[in-house]
């Protein structure tokens, strides 16, 4: 009993720092973030309470709204067009093509990239002027025309391709080894009663793959409420306000404005994103894992 009472002290010690660097690095800088949320502090912080004024002053500004627009129509977009592409990939994968592991070293590489590489990349690629536009007219289609990096109404769209581009290659690892431990006898028997290759695994395999998209869809969003550097790099949030998302905007107040008190409303909201979309996930393994522990 002794020994246990020994490793367990051990343990603990040896888990202390963390601890400690979690109760006042994280807990603490959020907890003071908030608290200055409620104050007028500007370049520097203020003990001057103003209660929800910096709230009401955040959800009346045009450019904030706009930037909640603008993450939602991304996310949507993102995490969809990421699962969608991810599954097609994974079941093109999964029929044990040549070379698989070459290509499958080719689709998960954007993934390995970083968000300011891959907005470069496609700010290049999207640029009317040495971009695909001007590529395709040389080429002699003179009338071809695709701004839409320009386009007020169609820039939000360019950051979602280059974002899928790179996020579709996760989904696409995770359902792939969610594909190979599914049972061969399931395939045996849905070929043995004629169900064409795309109806198996649209109706018999993706249903198995509940768990693995969802967790996938999970990490995917937690990159949305935090995106920034994709959207720096590529348009720099315009046209105007166009691609202008939260994160962005509170660091422009922060460090570009001085306005220390809007953008800790700003990180507070999102703050509170992040857990509206993380406690429905956690809540539901919690239910299935006492679930399984009742039977």
């Amino acid at each position: 009993m002794q020994a246990k009472r020994r490793r367990s002290l051990a343990a603990t010690f040896a888990l202390l720092p963390t601890w400690i660097a979690a109760i006042f690095v994280y807990i603490g800088t959020m907890a003071w973030s908030v608290r200055l949320s409620f104050t007028d502090s500007t370049i520097i912080p203020s003990s001057n309470y103003v209660g929800f004024a910096q709230y009401a002053k955040l959800f009346k500004n045009s450019r904030w709204l706009a930037s909640l627009e603008n993450v939602l129509i991304f996310g949507a977009l993102y995490v969809g067009g990421c699962l969608a592409l991810g599954f097609v990939l994974a079941a093109a994968l999964d029929r044990k093509v040549r070379f698989e592991s070459v290509f499958r070293t080719i689709f998960l590489y954007p993934y390995a990239m970083s968000f300011v590489v891959t907005g470069l990349i496609w700010q290049w690629m999207l640029n009317p002027t040495f971009g695909i536009q001007a590529t395709v007219r040389a080429l002699g289609w003179q009338g071809f025309v695709f701004d839409w990096i320009v386009n007020r109404d169609m820039a939000i769209y360019t950051v979602v391709f280059a974002g899928v581009w790179q996020g579709a290659g996760l989904v696409m690892v995770i359902a792939l080894s969610g594909m190979r431990g599914i049972s061969e006898e399931q395939w045996k028997a849905a070929q043995i009663d004629g169900i064409p290759v795309w109806r198996i695994y649209f109706s018999i395999i993706l249903p198995q793959l509940g768990p693995a998209l969802a967790a996938s869809g999970m990490l995917l969003s937690m990159g949305v409420i935090k995106t920034y550097d994709l959207i720096v790099a590529q348009t720099g949030g315009g046209p105007g306000y166009s691609t202008e998302v939260p994160a962005k905007f509170i660091m422009d107040n922060l460090f570009e404005r001085q306005n220390l008190g809007l953008a800790s409303a700003g990180a507070t909201v999102l703050v509170l994103s992040v857990v509206m979309a993380v406690a429905p996930f956690r809540y539901a393994l919690a239910m299935r894992a006492r679930r399984r522990g009742a039977y």
